[in-house]
């Protein structure tokens, strides 16, 4: 297992208090991050989130241009400005049409929009949906590759400080921590000298329950002594694209032949059923990761044939984080996006659980084609195919 990031969570916004904030979370993060790697935990990245955008002062851009350069200097490698509020009636949408060029503006930054948090009716967030799908199209079209879509994402659902980048943000109040893991590995292995389903499902959770105390005794002292809120461990199976750290090379040790074959939505079931299952201090998703090109066997699988959209979709039910680094054709239309990310709120408040999207349209590309990223955390896979049809009677009745 590593650490995908040590997140910090600050309120920014105020010139005369965002400086120290920043220099004070670069602080803690290096503590926490050495002191991590002293118990044999390799940390990939540091990363800082702050309130919604919504509730940041001033002009967006002016304010990322310099947070960017704070956190820069304070030792981070990426910052997100936290989203968009856009589920609320009396949501002031303004600022989604900031998002293409806070992307385009600097490799560091992260933007998301928020929808359909609880008790909150989807039809209310439809023209924000519609909005988004169209921002998700022109940075398709005004990044090389469309890779500029990577920093941006739907969230539906998701609370405050979830680790993982692009769903971080803050809560407004003090400074708090969390911790995300790279840990697909710790499934690999558990399962695959397993018995039995059973004994499958011990293997994971002690291994969990193993790595999670080992990150608890090095972060929580610290969080303490700085004055943080320690939110505690986002343990998402996220993987590395290596077979050894993949997600789906677990489940086909499970059992199942290929991933996205028949028992694919069993096996994902049972890997979110561990981590229920594990006690350690929970935030964020705390479920199954399924980044498509983030990891070697889904990429392969995907080059295959042997998923969809909907099947991952479809998946995200019992498990997952939703949508993740999903290749699309670049010439999908803007209805036709709106209307998955209009399925994925309908998802996330159904069943009252987080779920993200993160879809990348490909310039240029066409279903079946293969991707041509050259990006260290990528492994490229097929662009998959769409049904060609979204669902603007829905948005003008909504």
């Amino acid at each position: 297992m590593r650490i995908r990031s040590v997140t910090t969570f600050v309120n920014a916004g105020d010139p005369a208090t965002q400086p120290a904030a920043v220099r004070e979370a670069g602080h803690v993060a290096g503590e926490v991050r050495a002191a991590l790697q002293a118990a044999g935990l390799e940390v990939q990245t540091t990363r800082l989130a702050t309130q919604p955008l919504s509730q940041l002062p001033g002009d967006p851009l002016t304010l990322a241009h310099e947070l960017a350069a704070q956190c820069a200097d304070a030792g981070f490698e990426y910052v997100s400005l936290g989203p968009v509020l856009a589920g609320d009636p009396e949501a002031d949408l303004s600022r989604l049409a900031h998002i293409p060029a806070l992307i385009r503006s600097s490799e560091m930054v992260f933007a998301t929009v928020l929808v359909a948090r609880r008790g909150e009716q989807i039809s209310r967030a439809m023209p924000a949906l519609r909005r988004l799908a169209a921002i998700i199209h022109e940075i398709a079209h005004t990044t090389d590759l469309g890779f500029g879509n990577l920093r941006l994402a739907l969230l539906a659902n998701v609370g405050p400080h979830t680790p993982f980048f692009p769903a971080a943000y803050h809560d407004g109040g003090p400074p708090a921590l969390g911790i995300a893991t790279e840990a697909a590995d710790l499934a690999v292995d558990a399962f695959a000298g397993a018995g039995s389903l059973d004994h499958a499902r011990q293997q994971l959770v002690n291994l969990v329950e193993a790595d999670a105390e080992r990150v608890v005794a090095a972060v929580q002292p610290i969080a303490e002594a700085r004055g943080y809120r320690f939110a505690g461990i986002d343990f998402s199976l996220a993987p590395f694209p290596e077979q050894a750290r993949s997600i789906g090379a677990a489940v086909e040790r499970l059992g199942v032949e290929r991933f996205g074959a028949p028992g694919t939505l069993f096996a994902s079931a049972l890997l979110t059923d561990c981590l229920r299952q594990a006690r350690y201090p929970h935030c964020g998703f705390n479920g199954l990761m399924l980044p498509v090109l983030e990891d070697a066997v889904l990429a392969a699988r995907s080059r295959e044939g042997l998923f969809t959209v909907n099947d991952l979709l479809l998946y995200s039910a019992v498990c997952g984080t939703g949508l993740d680094t999903v290749p699309l054709p670049g010439d999908v239309s803007e209805e036709e996006l709106a209307g998955i990310l209009l399925d994925v709120a309908a998802l996330a408040l159904r069943l009252d659980k987080p779920l993200t999207a993160r879809l990348m349209p490909v310039p240029g590309a066409k279903a079946g084609d293969l991707t041509t990223f050259d990006f260290a955390y990528f492994v490229n896979g097929q662009v998959l195919g769409i049904k060609g049809h979204g669902s603007p009677g829905l948005f003008q009745r909504g």
